[in-house]
């Protein structure tokens, strides 16, 4: 299957700078006391959905995390439902390669509605946010079971604490380094306040 080198020039790409900027304008970079999809405690959350509601928002961070994967010249992009279906798909529409993704089924992840992987396609599996990795490598497993080659991960936010969780390639636009705490550890609760849980996964 051949790849595309090329990124759609639809869209100015953005510096940290920028980015950064957009996500407090747009409300997605929030304080308070919020449990994460992966189940951790955080004071600060991240709603990228909100910086994603403005198209031409969406398309420049797209563009621009779509530089960063063009050399490794994936053939399609993969990404986990919910969170990385908008920014997934205009990563894919930069690099003008298809798009697919993969959503729980029974507390597993897979790739259903027809969708479909070839033996030795080139995948790049695209986030909104990545914390303990978990959707991610979920996913990774998916392309693995069709015999696809997962090439690279790639994240609008990073918030592992800078250290790639993945046995990939692994691209952000931005790293937080927030507080966390564990509720399986023996550590107590930070005072920060009633917990809601904003995320989108629930099992």
């Amino acid at each position: 299957m051949a790849a595309s080198t090329a990124v759609e020039p639809a869209a100015a790409a953005w510096s940290r700078e920028e980015l950064e900027g957009a996500l407090r304008r747009s409300g997605a970079l929030r304080s308070g006391h919020f449990v994460l999809s992966s189940g951790l405690h955080s004071p600060v959350y991240v709603q990228c959905a909100l910086l994603l509601q403005e198209p031409a928002s969406a398309r420049a961070v797209g563009r621009t995390l779509a530089r960063r994967l063009a050399p490794l010249r994936p053939d399609s992009i993969l990404a986990p439902a919910l969170g990385g279906l908008i920014i997934g798909h205009e990563v894919a529409s930069a690099l003008r390669v298809p798009m697919r993704f993969t959503e729980r089924e029974d507390g597993q992840m897979r790739l259903r509605r027809s969708f479909e992987l070839a033996p030795g396609e080139r995948v790049a599996i695209i986030e909104d946010v990545v914390t303990t990795g978990r959707s991610t490598r979920e996913t990774i497993a998916v392309a693995d079971r069709f015999g696809a080659l997962a090439v690279a991960v790639g994240s609008i936010i990073d918030r592992s604490g800078g250290e790639n969780p993945f046995d990939l390639p692994f691209f952000s636009l931005l790293a937080i380094s927030a507080q966390s705490w564990d509720p399986d550890s023996d550590e107590p609760m930070p005072d920060w306040g009633e917990a809601e849980s904003p995320g989108s996964r629930r099992s």
